[in-house]
């Protein structure tokens, strides 16, 4: 929310539908907090305007004429950073290219609304609503780089007093700004980790897949999607699939993963959910549990790393100077449950530290 003495959030809006740059347009106007300061048909033309009306976030489509939407980031992020939310098609083709402009510094996505029912529009319209002011809460420099500034030394403690042995599972979780986070601790983690990385991401179904296949490729551990019945093992990355929910069972001695439709969990408002990731990580393991919060808006994650702490297990969130949006490792810090708080370059190295 703004206060009186705050100027409305100016926005620019990008796509080559006139249909979607009105639908757009109507939503953010709408909104008290929010001002449309320009709306552009191609890349280029929001190349031009991004630099002359200088907005605080920028909407972009990713497939258009005269200049793609991917080109239009890497242009703007290179000559005059901006905060810009992608607007991507539910499609395989439409996560490739969303992973791409994420690369390229767009900060998060929102799914294009393809369906012209009442519930469809209503979501499209509180989900663009939410990013457009998540991504605009952020104004450290952070924000205005395609790759994150080098960071202030721990913040908080380091792990003397933290009992390392016997951890049994690495647990992640993230959102806003997760994507690019998430490839920057896991390269640092070497192929011969000897424990399951699980990891929730807040992205809908087709995105988790390609998302999986995207840190596969780029990272010396193997990364896949989580599927029902998979067992953990040692040196693999499991990442939630999304549209539901990730939690575990014990079976004589392994931990297997059991994916759970969202309607079991009505009140959860973010799918697939960290807390609920977690809290099941930490009730099927036979020993403690290491936590991780990366960027991300809201709180989700929160009552998770509170959960797996209680059991013994050991917390540790990204700082506030190098995340996105600083949300869910502000909830764990505020809430006291953060054992440690490391800029994010250093968070790969004391995952494998802590590990030994």
């Amino acid at each position: 929310m703004l206060y009186a003495d705050q100027e409305k959030i100016r926005v620019l809006v990008v796509d080559d539908s006139s249909f979607i740059r009105l639908a757009i347009r109507k939503i953010l106007s709408r909104d008290q907090e929010i001002e449309v300061v320009g709306v552009a048909a191609d890349g280029r033309e929001a190349v031009e305007l991004a630099l002359k009306l200088k907005p605080d976030v920028i909407t972009m489509d990713i497939e258009m004429p005269v200049m793609d939407g991917i080109s239009a980031v890497k242009e703007i992020m290179a000559s005059h950073p901006a905060r810009i939310l992608m607007v991507s098609t539910l499609t395989r083709e439409g996560a490739r290219a969303t992973f791409m402009a994420l690369e390229a510094g767009a900060l998060d996505f929102v799914l294009k609304n393809t369906n012209d029912s009442f519930e469809s529009r209503d979501q499209f319209r509180d989900e663009l609503l939410r990013k457009v002011k998540g991504v605009y809460s952020h104004r450290s420099h952070a924000v205005l780089s395609s790759r994150p500034p080098q960071a202030p030394p721990e913040v908080k403690k380091d792990s003397g007093g933290i009992i390392h042995s016997h951890l049994v599972a690495v647990a992640i979780g993230t959102s806003t700004g997760g994507p690019a986070a998430l490839k920057e601790v896991l390269i640092r983690v070497p192929g011969n980790f000897p424990l399951p990385i699980v990891v929730a991401i807040h992205m809908p179904m087709p995105f988790t897949g390609h998302f999986a296949e995207h840190l596969n490729a780029k990272c010396p551990l193997d990364v896949v999607e989580a599927a029902d019945g998979d067992l953990l093992t040692p040196g693999r990355v499991f990442i939630s699939p999304g549209g539901q929910h990730t939690t575990f069972v014990e079976k004589r001695g392994q931990i297997i993963i059991k994916t759970l439709p969202s309607s079991d969990f009505p009140k959860n408002f973010y799918i697939p959910s960290v807390d609920i990731m977690m809290t099941s990580l930490a009730d099927a393991c036979s020993g403690p549990v290491l936590g991780v919060i990366l960027t991300g808006m809201g709180n989700d994650g929160f009552k998770g790393m509170q959960y797996l702490k209680a059991k013994g297990g050991i917390t540790l969130v990204q700082d506030e100077s190098t995340s996105i949006i600083y949300g869910m490792p502000r909830a764990c810090v505020q809430g006291e449950v953060a054992d440690l708080v490391l800029p994010l370059d250093k968070i790969g190295p004391k995952i494998m530290d802590i590990a030994r």
